[in-house]
């Protein structure tokens, strides 16, 4: 089977780049796709070093806000991408470019959309503002791109629980760990194909039939919520 050539976007530290690509080396032959290049915005993202670590081509993106993102498109089409991958990306991803990978990009949201996403809704603002709110659970939410912040349609949700003791740092901490465990899998699955846009909008396949997945229960360890997911979505073990 061919693998899907996928291009990952990234602003900062770079954890969520490590956590697929760590998913996508234990799943040795199986894996759905390769990272071919790592993109930045930022010449100082932590991302980039992880990638030259990996011996993944990292490059920094002169002009990623040009008219219709011509220096990103480039970049996407030199490296031949099949699938874009935003990993803690923080602009706005041209309309000429979301089109162009219309079903092909993929981004991960630290809430649960469509709540506390938007403009500006990044980072420890987004968990400030869940705790804010009153909300008992947040969580990761991987979903397709479009041309609106946030906005793309939902493939998988994780919740977490916000307790009551919680602060931005603590809460961040909860979220990051599901997040490192679910969009891996779900990067994955598109990749190989289990998971597709439909022409109508609406996300079909064989794996994350429900959208919502249960609760994750944070004293498991990472290796039984690992275990505990991929029974879930129905993903095979790890080779």
């Amino acid at each position: 089977m061919t693998r899907a050539r996928i291009g990952v976007l990234a602003s900062g530290g770079g954890s969520n780049l490590q956590a697929l690509l760590d998913h996508l080396a234990e799943r040795g032959d199986a894996r759905g796709g390769d990272v071919v290049v790592v993109a930045s915005n930022r010449p100082d993202a932590g991302a980039l070093t992880r990638a030259a670590d990996a011996h993944v081509p990292a490059v920094v993106l002169a002009s990623p806000h040009a008219p219709r993102g011509a220096d990103l498109a480039s970049t996407l089409r030199e490296h031949g991408v099949d699938l874009v991958v935003l990993a803690g990306y923080m602009r706005l991803v041209p309309s000429d470019v979301t089109r162009a990978y219309h079903g092909r990009m993929l981004n991960v949201h630290p809430a649960l959309l469509p709540e506390f996403g938007g403009p500006g809704m990044y980072g420890p603002r987004v968990h400030r503002a869940v705790i804010a709110a009153g909300a008992r659970e947040s969580g990761p939410t991987v979903h397709f791109v479009d041309d609106v912040y946030d906005h793309g349609a939902i493939i998988a949700q994780w919740p977490v629980p916000v307790l009551a003791n919680d602060d931005e740092h603590s809460l961040a901490r909860r979220v990051l760990r599901a997040e490192h465990l679910l969009f891996p899998r779900v990067v994955d699955a598109v990749a190989a194909g289990h998971v597709r846009l439909a022409p109508n909008g609406s996300v079909h396949g064989s794996r994350f039939h429900e959208r919502r997945l249960s609760m994750m229960d944070p004293t498991l360890d990472d290796r039984a919520l690992a275990a505990q997911l991929d029974r879930t979505v129905g993903a095979s073990a790890p080779i």
